[in-house]
């Protein structure tokens, strides 16, 4: 949950830059992506090991270099 507090003098604007920066940070529109839609576990776990994968691959070049 995004809370962000008005202090003295504080514009809307900023006071909804700061939300929005915020909102994004904590990764909330990918959260909401993610649920939208029913997954069944085993395309869950498949993606999981695909993402694996692919950082296994990424760290192993880099540590040749």
């Amino acid at each position: 949950m995004v809370v962000i507090t008005k202090r003295k003098g504080e514009s809307k604007d900023s006071m909804f830059r700061k939300f929005s920066k915020t909102f994004i940070d904590e990764d909330i529109v990918m959260t909401i992506k993610k649920r939208q839609f029913y997954k069944k576990p085993s395309l869950k776990r498949k993606e999981e090991e695909k993402e694996r994968m692919v950082k296994r691959s990424r760290n192993r070049r880099f540590r040749r270099i």
